[in-house]
């Protein structure tokens, strides 16, 4: 197929879209607001259909197959929504559809998948990664002839998911001054980007990405598609190894400007959207507003934030919660050496630890050696500033203490 895309294409997709995708509401956000002195609203994607944006893309996509692509079936890859929306636009046009997940994805979104596409679409889990879910879907394809529905790789599919820049200026009135998008393959801001740049080229467009799988600024540097070397996977709906070879210079011929942030600021904006807000964000569907603190914006601007799921398990929100903490300073882990003998522990609790310190976690091992026995100790701090004379406390104290810090191998086992 043709893989040339034009803001037309955007309009085509709206009119197919027309009594399928859900016009979501955009709504003002007064914590936002007040935080950055900025009018900030949300497209809340997370109310559509699939919780998500997904089914925009591959319903425009589904709906342009002929007969005979109709009868062989479709698949696609997923790390959860793009499958819920392919799932449901199957069950919608009556096709045959098979949906690959990797391993990491939530059970919440497998669940949804089933349910959305009933009898009429196959739900496979396998591999760790998008990417190897993706592998499984191709070689599918191949050995069926039923059509890949890319979750961010086709213009069919980026088409779609740039309706919902329709929506946001004919909801707003106008265009805002400022459009942050979550970036994941690069397909919704090739989208977006792409109506914005042929209509509204004034608008400032800002692509965030999680720290830990920040493919579309290896592509920039690299002055192309590049596989990462390592992926964190917390961010599933943005944790994409590779950009598309479409997407990609789609996204950068809109004239965007990019960022990435870190999973646990992400984490703590999906905490402040639901304690503050009454939002369910996935990690994806933070990304955008946990920008905002990075980005510098004028007093005047109207921004618009792109909350673009609402898929994430409650089980999810321990580890949510945990990456927070340890954000903001707040969580801290060491090692200590406790000597082998009778108030050991009570001499660190009354000498190390401040009064409002607590401890979250320890576990003792009874001895290494005759003399010593080693304690892991996680400790949670009321206040960042408190860690700095909790450290040089602990210098001074005579036990042997050494910081768990974020990054090494040993951290990786606690968080």
């Amino acid at each position: 197929m043709d893989q040339v895309f034009s803001a037309s294409d955007v309009d085509a997709a709206a009119a197919r879209l027309t009594g399928v995708a859900l016009q979501t509401p955009l709504h003002h956000n007064e914590r936002l607001t007040a935080a950055t002195g900025c009018q900030v609203w949300l497209k809340r994607e997370d109310l559509q259909v699939g919780r998500s944006y997904k089914l925009r893309g591959a319903y425009n996509l589904l709906a342009q197959l002929d007969d005979a692509e109709r009868a062989a079936g479709a698949v696609c890859a997923s790390a959860g929504n793009h499958g819920q929306g392919v799932a449901y636009a199957c069950r919608q046009l009556g096709i045959r559809g098979r949906v690959h997940v990797p391993s990491t994805t939530p059970r919440q979104k497998r669940e949804r998948i089933a349910a959305l596409g009933g009898d009429s679409v196959e739900l496979v889990v396998g591999g760790e990664t998008y990417d190897e879910a993706a592998a499984a879907a191709a070689d599918h394809a191949l050995r069926t002839g039923a059509t890949v529905v890319p979750a961010f790789d086709d213009v069919r599919t980026i088409a779609g998911q740039g309706t919902v820049g329709i929506e946001i200026v004919a909801q707003l009135g106008r265009a805002p001054e400022v459009l942050v998008v979550p970036v994941g393959g690069g397909g919704l801001l090739a989208g977006v980007g792409g109506w914005f740049a042929a209509h509204h080229p004034e608008v400032r467009i800002v692509g965030v990405e999680p720290a830990g799988a920040a493919s579309m600024a290896a592509a920039l540097a690299a002055g192309g598609p590049t596989t990462l070397p390592e992926l964190d996977t917390f961010v599933d709906g943005a944790a994409v190894r590779r950009v598309g070879d479409v997407s990609f210079p789609l996204a950068r011929a809109c004239g965007a400007e990019f960022m990435s942030v870190a999973e646990g600021r992400v984490c703590t904006e999906m905490l402040d959207l639901y304690q503050v807000d009454g939002i369910i964000a996935e990690p994806a569907g933070a990304l955008a507003t946990a920008a905002l603190d990075g980005l510098d914006l004028r007093p005047d601007d109207t921004v618009v934030c792109l909350l673009s799921g609402g898929n994430n398990d409650v089980s999810r929100y321990s580890e949510v919660v945990e990456r927070s903490l340890v954000h903001r300073g707040l969580k801290h882990y060491f090692l200590v050496e406790f000597p082998q003998e009778p108030g050991a522990l009570r001499r660190f609790l009354d000498e190390v630890l401040g009064p409002d310190d607590d401890i979250v976690l320890f576990e003792y091992i009874k001895r290494d050696n005759r003399e010593t026995g080693a304690a892991l100790c996680g400790i949670e701090l009321s206040e960042r500033d408190g860690y700095e004379s909790l450290w040089k406390r602990m210098e001074a104290s005579p036990l042997k203490i050494q910081l768990v810090a974020p990054g090494t191998t040993a951290y990786r086992f606690l968080v």
